[in-house]
C-alpha cells in the first residue's frame, strides 16, 4: 500500500501583475515575439532538452504551441492567442504583441483596473467602427474580377515567414500557385450558397521550390511496382469508382466484450476470404474500374481484381476520404455486404504521374472543387514551415471571400489607427466621457498607452537598428537606416511607406514614432486610384486583424483585472 500524503493547501497570490518575476517573464515572452515579427524577424529554434524534433520557426502557431509556459497569466495569454490563430490562422504575433504592449503600458499609469478596462473598451469600439466604415483610409476593397490584390495578399503572407527560406522568384511562384489552388476550389455555377472545395497539400521534400505545381483533382501516392501493375490505363468513357472506408484485409473486427462462437469444422479465415471474393465478384459484375480503400485490401482480393482489370488502391488514409468522396461522387462503403448501385461514383480520367522520386495516380474529376498542391522545398524544416504558410494563405483567402476587404500592411494600419484615435479623443472627448465618470486626464493617459501599444507593434517590424517614423499627412509607417538622424534629409533615405502605397517624394513631414507629437488628423477616404496604381502592396487579412485587435484588448483587460491567482499544488 502506497504512503498517503496530507493534502497541501492551495496557494493564493494577490495582485499577480505587481510581482517582479511575473513582469520579467512577460517581458521575456514579449521579447521572443517581437524579435520574430515580420519579414525580417529572427528565427527561433524550439526543442525539448530531453531530445525530440527541433522546430525552427517564426510563426505564432508553431511558437505558441511549442513554448512551455507554466504561470497562469502566461497561460491565459498564450491560450487566447492560440484560439485566435486556430480560428483565423493569421495575425497571431500581432495579437500577442499588442496584448503584451497594452499590459506593459497600462501598468505604468497607476489607474484602477475598472477605469482602464472601461476606456480600453471605448477605444476598441472606436477602432472597430472606423475600420468597418467607408471613410477608413487603411481598408481596401477586394475586386475578385482582378487577381492582383489577392496575389498581393498571398505574397505578403509568404514573405512574412522567413523560415520558408524562399528567394524572390520562389516567393512569386508559390504565391501564384496558392492563389491558383484557391481559385480551383471555387465552384463555377454557385447559386444561392457558395460552398468552397478543398486544396490538398501533397509533400515532396528535397526538390526545388520552383518544381511545385497545382493539379485539379487528387494525387494518390503509390509505389512504382503498384503503378506498373495497373498500367496502361485506357478507357474511352468515365471510370466507375468504389470507395471503401471499411477494411478489406480479412481481419476479424474487434468484438469488444462479446464472444465469437465458431464451429470446429469452419475455417474462419476461409469464410472471411470467401466473403471478400464475393464482394470482388459483385464489383466486377457492376463493371467497377477503380476500387479504393482507406485501409488494407487482402492480397487475394487484389489479385482477383487485377485479373479482371480492376485497379485496386489501398491505404489511402482517412485524410483523403472526404476529398475522394467529393471528387468521385461516391458514398464510402462501410461493410462487406451487398453494395447499393448509388454508392458508386466516377472520375473523368486516371493518369500516372511521377515527380521527383515519388509516383502518383492522378484522379481527374468530371466537375469538382478539389485540387492538389504539390509542394516542394529543399529540406524538412523549410517544407514544414512552407506548408504551414500555404495553409494560412489558403485560409485567409477563404476569409476574404466572406468579407471582401484587406487592410494595408507593413505597420501602416497600426500607425494610421493610432493617429486617428489620438485626434478623435483630443477633439471629441465629450462623447467618451459623458457616461463613464472618467476624467479627461484619465482618457488622455489611456489613449496614449493604447496608441503607443499600436505603434510599438509597427516598430517591431524594424530589426536592424533603423529609425522608425510616421508621416504627418497619412499617418503611415516608414523606416530607414541612418547613423545621424538629427541632420538627415528624410526623402533621400526613405523610398516607400511600410505598405508600399506612398513614396517619399510627396510633400510630407515625418516624426519619430516613439516621440511625443501634437495630434493630427490623418487623411481618410482612401482614393481608389491610389491602390489601383500599385502592384506590390503589403496587405493584411481584414477579418483576422480585426479579430486580433479585439482579442488583444479583451485578453489584456482580463489579465489587468486579475486580483488573485489560486493554485492547487496537489
Amino acid at each position: 500500500m502506497s504512503r498517503l500524503e496530507a493534502k497541501k493547501p492551495s496557494l493564493c497570490k494577490s495582485e499577480p501583475l505587481t510581482n517582479e518575476r511575473v513582469r520579467a517573464t512577460l517581458c521575456v515572452l514579449k521579447g521572443i515575439l517581437t524579435s520574430s515579427y515580420g519579414p525580417s524577424g529572427r528565427l527561433k529554434q524550439v526543442h525539448n532538452g530531453l531530445g525530440g524534433c527541433v522546430c525552427t520557426t517564426s510563426q505564432s502557431s508553431a511558437l505558441l504551441s511549442n513554448l512551455p509556459v507554466t504561470h497562469p497569466i502566461l497561460k491565459i495569454l498564450t491560450t487566447s492567442m492560440q484560439n485566435h490563430v486556430s480560428c483565423f490562422s493569421d495575425c497571431g504575433l500581432f495579437t500577442a504583441l499588442l496584448c503584451c504592449n497594452l499590459i506593459e503600458n497600462v501598468q505604468r499609469l497607476g489607474l484602477t483596473p475598472a477605469t482602464v478596462i472601461k476606456l480600453n473598451q471605448h477605444l476598441l469600439r472606436l477602432c472597430t467602427s472606423y475600420l468597418k466604415s467607408e471613410s477608413c483610409a487603411c481598408r481596401v476593397l477586394v475586386d475578385f474580377s482582378s487577381p492582383q490584390r489577392l496575389l498581393c495578399l498571398v505574397r505578403s503572407i509568404v514573405t512574412s515567414k522567413p523560415a520558408c527560406m524562399l528567394t524572390r522568384e520562389e516567393t512569386d511562384h508559390i504565391s501564384a500557385l496558392v492563389l491558383r489552388a484557391f481559385l480551383l476550389t471555387i465552384p463555377e455555377n454557385a447559386k444561392d450558397r457558395l460552398v468552397l472545395g478543398k486544396s490538398i497539400i501533397v509533400p515532396l521534400k528535397g526538390q526545388r521550390v520552383l518544381d511545385s505545381t497545382v493539379f485539379p483533382g487528387i494525387l494518390i501516392e503509390v509505389s512504382e511496382v503498384q503503378l506498373m501493375k495497373i498500367l496502361p490505363i485506357k478507357k474511352s468513357d468515365a471510370f466507375k469508382v468504389a470507395l471503401f472506408c471499411a477494411s478489406l484485409s480479412g481481419d476479424l473486427s474487434d468484438t469488444g466484450d462479446g464472444t465469437v462462437v465458431v464451429s470446429s469444422r469452419v475455417s474462419l479465415e476461409n469464410a472471411v476470404l470467401e466473403q471478400l471474393l464475393n464482394l470482388g465478384r459483385q464489383l466486377v459484375s457492376d463493371r467497377v474500374d477503380l476500387v479504393m480503400c482507406q485501409k488494407v485490401i487482402h492480397p487475394s482480393l487484389k489479385q482477383f481484381l487485377s485479373v479482371h482489370r480492376v485497379i485496386a488502391v489501398d491505404r489511402v488514409g482517412a485524410a483523403l476520404m472526404e476529398p475522394l468522396s467529393k471528387v468521385t461522387g461516391t458514398q464510402p462503403i462501410g461493410s462487406l455486404g451487398s453494395i447499393s448501385p448509388s454508392s458508386y461514383g466516377s472520375v473523368k480520367d486516371l493518369c500516372p504521374a511521377k515527380f521527383g522520386f515519388k509516383h502518383f495516380l492522378h484522379l481527374i474529376p468530371n466537375e469538382a472543387t478539389i485540387c492538389s498542391l504539390l509542394l516542394c522545398n529543399r529540406n524538412d524544416t523549410a517544407w514544414d514551415e512552407l506548408k504551414l504558410t500555404c495553409q494560412t494563405a489558403l485560409h485567409v483567402l477563404q476569409l476574404t471571400i466572406k468579407e471582401p476587404y484587406v487592410l494595408l500592411g507593413g505597420g501602416c494600419t497600426e500607425t494610421h489607427l493610432a493617429a486617428y484615435i489620438r485626434h478623435k479623443t483630443c477633439n471629441e472627448p465629450e462623447s467618451m466621457l459623458k457616461d463613464d465618470g472618467c476624467t479627461q486626464t484619465e482618457l488622455q493617459l489611456i489613449t496614449e498607452a493604447f496608441c503607443s501599444a499600436l505603434e510599438s507593434v509597427a516598430g517591431s517590424l524594424e530589426h536592424d537598428g533603423g529609425e522608425v517614423l510616421t508621416d504627418m499627412k497619412y499617418g503611415h509607417f516608414w523606416s530607414a537606416q541612418t547613423e545621424s538622424p538629427s541632420v538627415v534629409h528624410w526623402p533621400d533615405l526613405l523610398s516607400r511607406c511600410g505598405c508600399g502605397l506612398y513614396n517619399s517624394q510627396e510633400e510630407l513631414r515625418w516624426s519619430f514614432l516613439k516621440t511625443t507629437r501634437h495630434p493630427f488628423a490623418p487623411q481618410t477616404c482612401l482614393p481608389h486610384e491610389a491602390t489601383g496604381s500599385t502592384n506590390n502592396l503589403i496587405l493584411d487579412c481584414f477579418t483576422a486583424k480585426l479579430s486580433g485587435l479585439q482579442v488583444a484588448v479583451e485578453t489584456a483587460n482580463l489579465i489587468l483585472d486579475l486580483s488573485y491567482i489560486i493554485e492547487d499544488k496537489n
